[in-house]
């Protein structure tokens, strides 16, 4: 159902907005932190995703993906604009995404490979639960650059460093 852009959303529809919110936020969490069993929450079984170097099943996808994004030292995937056809039990949902990527080198300068691009997702609510059908990952540009970051001294010193699963402090934070 396409509604009226700006138009006052019912209680269910505002339910279901922040459901597909939180699949989308935590999809980034379970990308950044390499941890597979939260990335594979986000999606039913027989999901499929189009992200170019992988395409097929979701739930592969999501077994390979761990080990691939430690290839970086560190990722952050940060979600933008998320505008939300809802169609009943369906919904169309294009997310903006930037998302930086940090690869150390020990031959020569780190690099930094920046994406700018959009998720379009197809989600399905089952019962009471959005979780991703099929994802398409669309790039609108990239840029890769030497990194000219200071990882120490002032004003970094004593900063809690984030990490992949399950070492990152968001863990045991959730404890």
């Amino acid at each position: 159902m396409t509604r009226e852009t700006g138009a006052v959303p019912n209680a269910a529809e505002v339910a279901d907005r922040l459901a597909i919110q939180d699949v989308l936020a935590q999809h980034s969490r379970g990308v950044d932190r390499a941890d597979g069993e939260v990335l594979t929450t986000c999606y039913w079984p027989e999901a499929e995703v189009a992200y170019g170097g992988f395409n097929g099943n979701a739930h592969e996808f999501c077994a390979f993906l761990p080990t691939a994004i430690r290839g970086y030292a560190q990722t952050q995937h940060c979600i933008g604009n998320v505008n939300i056809d809802l169609r009943g039990d369906d919904a169309r949902v294009e997310t903006y995404v930037t998302a930086f990527h940090y690869s150390a080198n020990d031959k020569g300068p780190d690099q930094e490979m920046t994406y700018i691009g959009r998720y379009l997702d197809r989600m399905e609510k089952r019962g009471n639960v959005w979780k991703i059908i099929h994802r398409r990952v669309v790039m609108d540009w990239n840029q890769n650059a030497i990194v000219t970051a200071v990882l120490n001294g002032p004003p970094f010193d004593g900063l809690t460093r984030g990490g992949r699963h399950p070492e990152d402090p968001l863990y045991e934070h959730l404890r």
